[in-house]
């Protein structure tokens, strides 16, 4: 993220996102279902495969269960990770286009928070020492690092309904 060249009335900001919460967030027990049954895959884009599979399948554990040419785009490849609970992560890949490294943009992504276990959150830290790939953490749950694209990834220990210990469904 860069530095924002403008002020920020962050007093402002706060009083903002404390007005959203009161008028627009109804007390956990009085929201109505959502209309969603979650999130069936999320999709990113991959500049090689083969380095991609190897990351996620073998370092994070994520098994693959799907590849598949890309119906949009004649030679691209379209293939699945499972995450547990129904849950897919995806990518393509694009043959001769010229992809840009990852970059932050409005509508683009940040990061992509993966629930994990205590225990696997510990072995998947050690594992991605072992194969020198750089992390920080925060609030003792969340484990940031990148994929070798350049993605932000969270691994986050917390169970699922769960931010920082504190139920949010």
């Amino acid at each position: 993220m860069t530095a924002n060249p403008r002020p920020v009335d962050y007093e402002a900001l706060a009083a903002t996102r404390a007005e959203i919460a009161e008028t627009c967030m109804a007390p956990a027990g009085e929201r109505r279902p959502s209309t969603a049954r979650g999130i069936h895959h999320v999709a990113f884009l991959s500049s090689d495969v083969q380095r991609t599979v190897d990351f996620y399948q073998g370092i994070l554990g994520f098994p693959l269960v799907e590849v598949l040419e890309n119906r949009d785009y004649r030679g691209s490849t379209h293939f699945f990770f499972d995450l547990g609970h129904g849950n897919l992560l995806a990518f393509f890949d694009f043959p001769g286009l010229d992809l840009s490294g990852y970059a932050e943009v409005l509508g683009g992504l940040h990061h992509l928070a993966i629930a994990v276990s205590p225990r696997k959150w510990e072995t998947l830290k050690a594992r991605l020492t072992e194969h020198g790939i750089p992390w920080t953490v925060h609030s003792d749950v969340s484990l940031y690092f990148t994929d070798p694209d350049g993605t932000r990834l969270e691994l986050l220990a917390d169970p699922l309904g769960e931010l920082y210990g504190a139920d949010v469904l």
